[in-house]
């Protein structure tokens, strides 16, 4: 039987979430589940640019988290905190897209409460506007889910699609085929979204701008590989 994560307690877990999991000092942990609980100090435990976890450390995070409930699931075992001052929300890093909660994926891997998450801007979106990834439609302005390019605001996206991609549906390909802006799409659709860019090739699909565009990425909780 596979051994579970002794901070989020699945045994099964979405790795581009959690990341994967491993042995520290026998105990089993996913890597972000460690960087991200509120117990742990990952920045004092810097050694040759990679992060070391203490087996005192990752036994305290655990005894602490198993009094804690998790606000999206209501299952004990809830290791990350919000990070605004005051606000004492706690879940589990699976649970946390459920929740509508932003992770930080880069020092000081903060996390937020859908209520004290960052955000962009409220923005319109136009009319019968549909995802550049998916091809299917997105919400009428930007929320949580749907989300638009900083820079042009032309590129409207699911959060989902721009973390790991999504296959169009052949109606929208067909659609997609009679356009100029075909060529540029099949190359970002073979290119990959966030989990397969990587941070020096993730760029907006209709302005191609890389640096301001992930940086927001960065800010809003999606996950973006410094390394492939």
């Amino acid at each position: 039987m596979e051994q579970a994560c002794v901070l989020c307690r699945r045994a099964e877990a979405d790795p581009d979430v959690c990341g994967p999991k491993g042995d520290y000092h026998g105990i089993c942990a996913h890597r972000f589940c460690l960087r991200f609980a509120s117990e742990m100090n990952p920045q004092a435990t810097l050694q040759e640019g990679q992060m070391r976890f203490l087996p005192l450390d990752i036994l305290s995070a655990v005894e602490q988290a198993a009094q804690m409930t998790c606000f999206v699931c209501g299952e004990m075992g809830a290791s990350i905190t919000c990070q605004e001052m005051g606000c004492y929300r706690r879940f589990h890093l699976p649970c946390a897209v459920k929740g509508g909660c932003v992770t930080r994926y880069l020092l000081p891997y903060s996390s937020f409460c859908w209520e004290h998450r960052p955000q962009q801007r409220e923005l319109a979106a136009p009319e019968d506007t549909t995802c550049v990834i998916c091809m299917e439609p997105v919400e009428d302005r930007t929320t949580y889910g749907t989300m638009v390019c900083p820079v042009c605001k032309c590129a409207w996206f699911h959060r989902a699609c721009i973390q790991v991609g999504a296959v169009p549906s052949l109606q929208a390909w067909e659609a997609l085929s009679s356009t100029r802006a075909s060529l540029p799409l099949f190359l970002f659709f073979l290119q990959g979204q966030a989990m397969c860019a990587g941070y020096f090739c993730l760029q907006c699909p209709a302005c191609r701008n890389t640096k301001l565009f992930v940086t927001e990425m960065f800010s809003l909780g999606i996950r973006i590989p410094s390394g492939l």
